[in-house]
C-alpha cells in the first residue's frame, strides 16, 4: 500500500483541480474543452486561451455549468486527457472527487459515474461533498462538534454551509458567482461606456478593481470596441462602476449568509460566533469581501489564503487519512443510493 496512488478531484466549472502525491505540487487548469467537429483539438488551458477567439470551425465550451456536469462526453474526454497527461500508471489508485451538496442524488451520482466510466482501472472511486473537502483543506477539524460556517464564492454558484461532526447540518446553494458579476460588468459598460469586452476582460477587470465593499477610486485600461465607430478602442474602467454593476450579487450572497445564520442551532451559532466563517472559492479574492460580510453578520471572517485549492487539497486529505475516511463515501451500483 506504500505505492498506493491517491488522486482527489476537484471539478469546478472554471477550473480543474487535481491533487495526489504523486505529482509536484497541484494541478490547476482551466476546465475547458475546444473541438474541431467531434475531434478533440485542445484542453485545460490551451483550449481557455482560444475562448473568444476561436474561428467557427473549432467550439470551446465549459462543460460544468452551476456545480453540474452539463455536457458528459465532452467533461470525460477532459478528464481521460488530463489523467493521461500528468500520471504515467493510474491502475489500482483510489480517486475521490468533490461534489457540490445542494444538488439532486442524479447529479451528484454523475461525477461518480464520470470517473467510473472513464474506465482508469481503479482501486476504488469515492466522493465527498465539497464544503467538507474545503473545510479539511483549510486545516479545520471537520469531525469534531464544534460548528463551523464554510462560505465557497466560486465562478457559477455561491455555496453557505454549517459543518458540525464530520456532517452538513444546513446549507444553501445560489446561482450566483464571479461568472454572474463578470457578465454585469460587460453589461455595465456595453449601456454606459458603450464598449463591447468578452468575458474574459470582465473578469479581468473584477479581479483588479473589483471590492466588495469601501470601494477605492482605481483605474484600468481595458481594449473594447466601440458600439458606435465599431473599431477597437481603449477605454478607462472605474472600480466605482465595477461596484455599482455588482453590487446587487454581493448582496444576494450576504443576504444568503445571513439566511442559514438565521436557522442554525443555537448551539452551533454559538460556535460560530467564536471561530467566526470561512471564506474559500476564487470570488473569494475580490477586494474588501471580508469587510462586506462581517459588517453583515457581525462576524469575523477568515479569508483562505489558498482559496482555489482548498476543497482538492483536502480531498487527498481525506483518502489519505484513516481518521478522516468517514468523510467520504463510495456509491451503489446500479441503484442511486448512497453508502457510507
Amino acid at each position: 500500500m506504500a505505492n498506493h496512488v491517491v488522486v482527489g478531484l476537484d471539478l469546478g466549472t472554471q477550473n480543474i483541480k487535481i491533487s495526489s502525491k504523486a505529482l509536484k505540487g497541484v494541478v490547476c487548469e482551466k476546465n475547458v474543452i475546444a473541438l474541431e467537429g467531434s475531434r478533440l483539438y485542445a484542453y485545460g488551458d490551451d483550449a481557455y486561451g482560444m475562448y473568444e477567439k476561436a474561428p467557427d470551425n473549432i467550439t470551446v465550451s465549459f462543460p460544468i455549468q452551476s456545480g453540474v456536469i452539463a455536457n458528459y462526453r465532452d467533461m470525460r474526454d477532459i478528464l481521460v486527457a488530463f489523467i493521461n497527461k500528468y500520471f504515467k500508471n493510474i491502475k489500482g489508485a483510489t480517486i475521490i472527487i468533490a461534489v457540490p451538496t445542494d444538488i439532486s442524488e442524479v447529479e451528484k451520482r454523475s461525477y461518480f459515474d464520470l470517473v467510473e466510466n472513464c474506465k482508469f482501472k481503479l482501486s476504488n472511486i469515492l466522493v465527498c461533498e465539497k464544503p467538507i473537502a474545503a473545510a479539511t483543506g483549510l486545516g479545520l477539524s471537520v469531525n469534531s462538534a464544534s460548528g463551523m460556517l464554510i462560505v465557497d464564492i466560486g465562478a457559477d454558484t455561491t455555496e453557505i454551509s454549517v459543518l458540525s461532526l464530520g456532517g452538513i447540518v444546513i446549507s444553501r446553494l445560489i446561482k450566483v458567482g464571479g461568472n454572474h458579476m463578470a457578465n454585469a460588468i460587460s453589461a455595465a459598460l456595453k449601456k454606459d461606456n458603450n464598449l463591447v469586452i468578452g468575458q474574459r476582460s470582465a473578469q479581468k477587470i473584477l479581479a483588479e478593481i473589483g471590492y466588495a465593499a469601501n470601494c477605492q477610486e482605481e483605474t484600468m485600461s481595458i481594449v473594447g470596441r466601440d458600439m458606435l465607430s465599431g473599431f477597437p478602442v481603449t477605454s478607462e474602467v472605474k472600480s466605482t462602476a465595477v461596484y455599482e454593476a455588482i453590487k446587487d450579487y454581493l448582496e444576494e450572497i450576504t443576504e444568503s449568509v445571513k439566511f442559514i445564520l438565521e436557522r442554525t442551532p443555537p448551539e452551533l451559532t454559538s460556535d460560530i460566533i467564536d471561530n467566526g466563517m470561512y471564506v474559500t472559492g476564487g470570488v473569494s479574492r475580490i477586494k474588501n469581501i471580508d469587510v462586506l460580510l462581517s459588517e453583515a453578520t457581525e462576524l469575523d471572517v477568515n479569508i483562505s489564503d489558498n482559496p482555489i485549492e482548498n476543497a482538492v487539497l483536502g480531498l487527498e486529505k481525506i483518502a489519505s487519512d484513516r481518521e478522516l475516511s468517514s468523510l467520504a463515501y463510495s456509491m451503489s451500483s446500479p441503484k442511486n443510493r448512497f453508502y457510507k
